[in-house]
């Protein structure tokens, strides 16, 4: 039997050398020492032996299986060190390879316009509010001096949901919900997107966005106002900028000017960027009217207040000199990269 047994462990070796795979391995662990394997057979017969060999057959066949399961561990760790090393060499990295150019995105010229209007009405004690763009007529109508029959509602006639609830089309909406919740002193901002049933063209966009100011307090005239957009308009297209008011009409406010800015690029000589008019048309605005105000429940004789308006699409254009609105939105990247 101890024949046997040599034979067994010479066979074992020579296959463990032989394995390529720890699948392989594990093939010739089970084949000389799993439950049916070639080793355990042996132990299995040692009954038939008389008892006075059993002792010594038996440590003869437990140093057999020890010196496998060591063969076997030796070949277990040569195979992992190999696969390992091999990973390493497919997976290598040489870091003195120029790395592939990665292209770094910029801010949108009209979120950076919004972002520094912004900022310039922070730093003029300005607060920034927010409300829904699916809104009712309440607000973006009736409560701003527009009822259902009046003829300046048609010329900001915009979505409908229903005959109550419409896409905003102006974000007065917000300084009615303001003034309705918040008693006087009020000095907010309200930047947001609106909409219009407009026709697309190098001017108009039926979506666009919008930014209303309000302020509402005593002693309140038009002088503040004028002040309040010459500060704007330096801070925002340049200190040489100037401003001129020509009358106008808005049913929320009394009186009502559109405000034009000299053209930044021929300093009001006249190019195409201003039309050869050496003015650039910005924004409305003019004085709280005072019914709306006593719609919102503020005493007109004791508070006024001014309030404007202005597309930030516009303010880009005229800061960086584009002519077609459309060109923001196309999401062309040879134009935004020059922003």
């Amino acid at each position: 039997m101890k024949d046997q047994i040599l034979e067994i462990k010479e066979n074992a070796k020579k296959e463990i050398e032989r394995t390529n795979t720890l699948q392989e391995l594990n093939d010739v662990r089970v084949k000389f020492l799993g439950k049916k394997g070639e080793l355990t057979a042996v132990l299995r017969g040692m009954g038939a032996l008389p008892p006075e060999e059993r002792p010594a057959v038996g440590t003869f066949v437990n140093e057999a299986r020890d010196e496998i399961e060591n063969k076997i561990a030796l070949k277990e760790k040569e195979l992992k060190e190999s696969l390992i090393a091999e990973k390493l060499q497919k997976e290598k990295i040489d870091i003195t390879m120029p790395s592939k150019k990665t292209e770094l995105g910029s801010i949108h010229p009209i979120t950076g316009i919004i972002d520094n209007i912004k900022e310039i009405f922070l730093g003029l004690g300005y607060e920034i509010v927010d409300g829904p763009e699916i809104e009712k007529t309440y607000y973006v109508f009736d409560q701003l001096n527009t009822p259902i029959d009046h003829p300046a509602r048609d010329l900001q006639d915009t979505f409908y949901i229903n005959e109550n609830i419409v896409l905003r089309s102006q974000t007065s909406s917000v300084q009615i919900r303001t003034m309705e919740a918040q008693k006087p002193p009020i000095k907010i901002i309200c930047p947001g997107t609106v909409y219009r049933s407009d026709s697309v063209d190098p001017t108009h966009s039926p979506v666009f966005h919008q930014i209303e100011g309000l302020v509402v307090d005593k002693g309140i005239t038009m002088s503040d106002l004028k002040g309040t957009l010459e500060t704007f308009a330096k801070r925002c297209l340049g200190e040489n900028t100037e401003i001129r008011f020509r009358p106008h009409h808005f049913p929320y406010t009394e009186p009502s000017a559109e405000v034009d800015v000299s053209c930044f690029v021929c300093k009001g000589k006249g190019c195409r960027v201003c039309k050869n008019e050496g003015w650039i048309e910005l924004l409305g605005c003019g004085m709280v009217h005072p019914k709306v105000l006593e719609n919102c429940g503020i005493d007109h004789n004791i508070y006024s207040g001014f309030a404007f308006g202005f597309g930030a699409e516009r303010i880009a254009m005229a800061k960086y000199g584009i002519d077609d609105m459309r060109l923001l939105y196309e999401n062309d990247v040879r134009f935004l990269k020059q922003f």
